[in-house]
């Protein structure tokens, strides 16, 4: 016998260890597969939802709440979600995003006494003009998001919140 032979002890076990293996991952596959589906998935844009009649937005921000249908994984769920919503000068409608970029607080309309007539985070002192700009020397780095929007048949529909171009 030379060194490069294996013993039928050695041959069983490394074919036993092999055999085992294969049937492990023939059972772990699945449950894999299972785990990392929704991760592997293309995410969907979405879609426009009905908000409120274009009758009812006027020169200054209000605040519209809405739903949309979330899913997460596998799990389906209707969210509600808000935005400010106005008239700029020139006739568009604007919807803002009510989370602040600094922290995700969420913001107001003209509730700090001292800054009338801008959006308001409480949280850490932050202010936004009324288009949504940040106020320089205040917590947030960056613009609110603006909605995807669209006026369809008198109502408007807004989208998915994106980030500003430029921001």
């Amino acid at each position: 016998m030379s060194k490069e032979d294996i013993s039928r002890r050695q041959f069983l076990n490394y074919t036993l260890t092999g055999v085992g293996g294969f049937m492990a991952a023939g059972m772990l596959m699945p449950m894999v597969r299972f785990a990392l589906d929704p991760i592997l998935k293309e995410g969907t844009d979405q879609e426009l939802v009905a908000v409120t009649s274009t009758e009812e937005i006027a020169n200054e921000p209000k605040r519209f709440d809405f739903k949309i249908k979330q899913k997460d994984g596998w799990y389906e769920s209707d969210v509600t979600q808000s935005a400010w919503v106005y008239k700029a000068k020139n006739g568009d409608i604007i919807a803002l995003s009510p989370i602040c970029k600094h922290l995700g607080c969420t913001v107001d309309w003209n509730t700090d006494p001292s800054h009338p007539n801008q959006f308001f985070c409480p949280c850490h002192l932050g202010r936004y003009t009324k288009d949504g700009t940040n106020v320089k020397g205040t917590a947030p780095l960056a613009p609110l998001d603006v909605y995807d929007s669209q006026v369809k048949d008198g109502k408007l529909y807004l989208g998915k919140a994106k980030p500003r171009k430029g921001a």
